[in-house]
């Protein structure tokens, strides 16, 4: 029963997210999220989207694991991620005063073509990676509700994402964000509700609540976090691309709303993997086989859904902005709509295949990432907060210090890379990473700055 009605209930979410998509697809409202009168979207559009692809499936996990492993300072650690929106609204506001109309703009007129190359082979990464870890997430729910359903489920919600991605492009991503948070709202709010109103629940053991491994290493990673909320903002195209489609009041005012409102939704759904650290729950299938010996039925349900629409609204987002940064960013292929659409279809082909790989280890992907966002703190400090003019042999350096920190972090089990990395706990070592990749990522732009 409980299977059937969340097959049905994310069923009828596919169709609304169908529905909603644009009749009409124009070249500009694919690329450029006008809608078919030309216009720009409004400060709630814009709000909805950037949370609802921000909040993704992958991010809701990573909440839960790290609270039930690390009680508060897990939660607290991921939620840190969040000041992105912070971070991300005043580059774009640096970026915008300057008059480059995105992150390649800026990076094409202060390092040229190599300077963008770097770059976009970055988030070309992220972008894959966010494809591959959503349909993973749709996967490890619908095997752990009925085994064996896990790879049709990712190849229905594939075709259908892309089914309607491809339609609309970026206009259709914000006008079915908007649908699929809402929804999204409703259906947590609910579970958050019962969480707290239930018996066993006590706020202030789960405000102090040390998890299952103790909290230290939550602490680690939230020093972590701090090192990478300034550059991660600015490799993740998804953010970036909703930064220039709107006037500047308008995009300020929603990269605000989007720090508070995101930020509370991941704390609250880390309070779920909280809560079943401190009743004892034992850890099955990233949290999902615990919560359902753990909760009614129903909330249950409210948080598979949950986590559903957010992969769903991640995903149509990611494939905008894939489509965007071949066609518009590299002018690879010519700005048409076939074009966006063939684009699509690569990454999201490309994500299903790697979901063979079945790495569970979440938040790997988002160390990893943030590691290799870190070249750009340096570069847009010195750069764009500064105005220093930089050498682009220093880019460079900067560039491969963090290429090379993101490989000795995925590649720390290795045996030619552990004995590189110090002893200890994988947080820890990945702490050491970043203060290095930040030393030697400053140390070459600031030998790089032009004088005078």
């Amino acid at each position: 029963m409980q299977t059937t009605v969340l097959i049905v209930l994310f069923g009828a979410i596919l169709i609304a997210s169908l529905l909603a998509a644009p009749r009409r697809a124009s070249v500009e409202g694919f690329f450029g999220g006008r809608s078919a009168e030309g216009a720009a979207p409004g400060l709630w559009v814009l709000v909805l989207s950037q949370v609802t692809t921000w909040i993704f499936a992958r991010s809701l996990m990573n909440a839960a694991i790290l609270g039930y492993y690390y009680g508060i300072a897990g939660t607290l650690a991921y939620a840190a991620y969040y000041a992105s929106f912070l971070t991300g609204g005043f580059i774009v506001g640096r970026l915008r005063a300057q008059g480059a109309g995105s992150m390649q703009d800026w990076l094409g007129t202060e390092f040229g073509g190599t300077g963008n190359a770097c770059y976009n082979f970055v988030i070309a990464l992220r972008l894959l990676s966010e494809v591959f870890a959503n349909l993973l997430v749709v996967g490890l729910i619908f095997n752990a509700v009925l085994a064996g359903s896990g790879t049709a489920a990712i190849l229905i919600v594939a075709v259908v994402g892309l089914a309607y991605s491809a339609w609309g492009g970026l206009s259709a991503a914000l006008r079915t964000d908007v649908v699929q948070m809402v929804v999204f709202l409703v259906v947590f709010g609910l579970a958050f509700a019962a969480l707290i109103a239930s018996p066993g629940f006590d706020v202030g053991a789960v405000l102090t609540a040390p998890g299952t491994s103790g909290s230290y290493n939550g602490w680690v990673l939230l020093a972590v976090a701090a090192l990478q909320v300034f550059s991660y903002p600015a490799h993740d195209p998804v953010m970036m691309d909703r930064g220039f489609i709107a006037d500047e009041e308008t995009t300020r005012m929603s990269f605000l709303h989007a720090f508070w409102i995101s930020t509370l939704c991941i704390i609250g759904f880390g309070f779920f993997g909280i809560q079943a650290s401190l009743v004892g729950a034992s850890y099955e299938g990233e949290l999902i086989g615990t919560w359902r010996t753990m909760f009614p039925s129903w909330v249950f349900l409210a948080l598979m859904i949950s986590l559903l629409v957010s992969a769903l609204s991640t995903l149509d987002s990611a494939l905008a902005s894939a489509s965007r940064l071949v066609v518009e960013e590299t002018g690879w292929l010519p700005r048409t709509l076939d074009a966006g659409r063939a684009v699509m279809l690569v990454f999201m082909v490309l994500g299903t295949v790697l979901t063979l790989w079945g790495n569970a280890t979440l938040f790997d992907a988002v160390a990893v990432s943030g590691t290799a966002s870190m070249f750009l703190a340096p570069v847009l400090f010195v750069g764009l907060v500064l105005h220093r003019e930089v050498a682009l042999w220093g880019y460079l350096v900067a560039f491969a210090a963090a290429m090379l920190g993101a490989f000795a972090y995925f590649a720390r089990g290795w045996d030619m890379v552990a004995p590189l990395l110090p002893e200890g706990h994988k947080y820890e070592q990945l702490l050491v990473i970043c203060v290095v990749v930040l030393a030697v990522g400053f140390a070459g732009v600031l030998a790089a700055t032009k004088r005078g």
